[in-house]
């Protein structure tokens, strides 16, 4: 049914567990950790393809009703053998809003009553029909020079303060709700998969570095300073387009277009002559190009805003496994390229160590959801 991956550990129920859960558009996943003396250890973790669930080969971008959709989280959840109740749920970000406000500089109580308003700008829906937070940026002028301060003091004299506005519809909160409760989990939190992502990828630094989530629907660009969402951007293309080219290219059907996709990816095989692995790859750098452009024109347009270059990009999401990507985002991206190692941050059996690198940045999400949940139970 699918590609998926068996737990680690068996056992019983855990208490002091937790499990991320990310739904996304071609695949579910789950991550269950425990904290033991402050270390987050994996328990075990799983991945499912939905295409199945509507009658769609793996790899195909799928939209289940929550029936489905819940269907196959219990499946995952049975063959991974995930025993805890506890969970964080992500929420698609192409589901939600995260934009930066630029308000007038005024106090929390006034802020309440600002942000719905100035949310209407930004928002296609009613404000009633969504879920509203917001966050107001801190200035750290600790870490600015003396002239950055002058010039940020200036700029903030004009616009005030930002703001961070995240928005999520009603109706996507209710449809994990009910898929959480028809499966049995206690979601503490739901959480916009922008933030899971940069917990699990990120380290500590100042700098801004932009996180890029290859999805199989969309690619997902997030530029972050100092812990900070700074800029977003969505961009409809992903893995689910780049096995279509393939395929077309190759005149293969969709499953072994996606299989060929998954286990050579840019890297020539012996299997094919030249000539076929000169066709295969050009093929998927068609669709990838495409992406990396939009990545440059991005990281321009921060530098222009605010006068800063984005010298390092971290490639995560499950397109990020794709063989020879990095070094294909070498030859095209204007910054340093790395990849995510969520499963860094956890602690497992020495013998998964390539696994768990290599599968990771399809995990990102998931970790990071599992990380948070963590520390505050």
């Amino acid at each position: 049914m699918a590609f998926s991956l068996s737990g680690l550990f068996g056992g019983t129920k855990n208490e002091g567990s937790v499990v991320g859960v990310d739904i996304g558009s071609s695949t579910a996943k789950v991550v269950q950790l425990r904290s033991s003396r402050g270390i987050a250890i994996l328990e075990t973790y799983g991945e499912i393809a939905l295409g199945p669930y509507a009658d769609q080969p793996i790899g195909k971008v799928v939209k289940l009703a929550p029936e489905k959709m819940a269907q196959a989280l219990a499946d995952l959840m049975k063959e991974a053998n995930v025993t805890s109740k506890s969970a964080g749920v992500s929420i698609p970000f192409s589901s939600s809003l995260v934009s930066v406000l630029d308000l007038p500089k005024v106090d929390a109580e006034s802020l309440k009553r600002i942000v719905p308003i100035e949310a209407r700008k930004y928002i296609p829906v009613p404000v009633s029909e969504v879920t509203l937070d917001w966050f107001v940026i801190p200035q750290d002028e600790a870490t600015d020079s003396a002239f950055d301060q002058l010039q940020t003091q200036t700029k903030m004299q004009a616009r005030g303060q930002e703001v961070l506005l995240v928005a999520i519809h009603n109706d996507t909160l209710h449809t994990y709700q009910s898929v959480m409760e028809t499966v049995g989990l206690n979601a503490g939190f739901y959480e916009i998969e922008i933030f899971s992502a940069l917990r699990s990828a990120l380290g500590h630094g100042l700098a801004p570095i932009m996180i890029v989530d290859l999805g199989a629907s969309t690619t997902k660009m997030y530029i972050i300073e100092r812990g900070i969402v700074r800029m977003t951007h969505l961009l409809t293309l992903g893995g689910q387009q780049i096995t279509e080219t393939l395929g077309r290219t190759m005149n293969w059907e969709f499953e072994k277009a996606e299989r060929i996709k998954r286990e050579r990816g840019l890297v020539s095989s012996s299997v094919y002559a030249d000539e076929e692995n000169a066709r295969i790859k050009e093929a998927l750098l068609s669709t990838l190009s495409r992406v990396f452009g939009e990545v440059n024109r991005v990281l321009l347009s921060y530098g222009q805003r605010y006068n800063k270059n984005v010298s390092s990009v971290v490639l995560t999401g499950g397109g990020a496994a794709l063989p020879g990507i990095v070094e294909a985002a070498k030859e095209s991206l204007s910054a340093q390229v790395s990849i995510a190692d969520p499963f860094s941050h956890t602690e497992a059996p020495a013998f998964l160590g390539d696994v768990l690198r290599e599968i990771g940045p399809g995990f990102s999400v998931a970790v990071g959801l599992s990380l948070r949940k963590l520390k505050r139970a």
